[in-house]
């Protein structure tokens, strides 16, 4: 059987908000974390559900999912985020102000309440690395309306992030291509 989306004006603008918004975290050493939170987006706004992705860490432009996304009704995205990788050793300062512009950005998403689903996708390490504070995360959990469903992302997810989530999901790594020198591929790993 052949399936071809097809899909007209009744598909988007959902009128009826989540009943019940939950959290959930996808976490752990294993490929796979933002994958399966761009997968719920693209599921929920098939649905008809409004998406907002927030991207910590993630300034390189050329990135895959920036430019699907770009065609997607229902689903908007903002990342932050120097093109370098961030040494959580020694952060550099840009690298501090760009996660706390993040982190109020998606303060504020949450407080506007126009989105039904909200992945913050990087948020574990971010905060792994200091440049925001468990505090901040658990406020930012704490601000979320009961009808919007946020998904946490990111490996070392904190105990603290975990206890608070409906569901977590940790990817464990079995096998890499990186073991075997095998770089990241464009379309596959960014």
């Amino acid at each position: 059987m052949i399936f071809r989306a097809r899909c007209d004006a009744r598909c988007w603008g959902r009128d009826v908000p989540l009943e019940q918004g939950l959290i959930q975290v996808y976490t752990g050493e294993g490929k796979g974390k933002t994958t399966a939170a761009l997968g719920l987006a693209l599921r929920a706004a098939g649905q008809g559900l409004r998406v907002h992705i927030v991207q910590f860490l993630k300034g390189r432009p050329n990135r895959g999912e920036r430019r699907a996304l770009q065609h997607q009704p229902n689903i908007s995205l903002v990342a932050f985020g120097r093109p370098s990788f961030v040494n959580c050793d020694s952060p550099d300062p840009e690298d501090l102000r760009l996660a706390q512009e993040a982190l109020q950005h998606c303060l504020d998403i949450i407080s506007e309440h126009r989105y039904d689903v909200v992945v913050l996708d990087e948020i574990n390490v971010a905060l792994r690395c200091g440049l925001i504070s468990l505090d901040q995360v658990l406020a930012l959990l704490d601000a979320k309306p009961p009808q919007v469903e946020l998904v946490l992302t990111g490996r070392d997810a904190h105990p603290g992030i975990m206890e608070r989530a409906h569901l977590v999901t940790e990817m464990r790594a079995v096998k890499h291509p990186y073991d075997q020198g095998i770089g990241s591929r464009q379309g596959i790993e960014y």
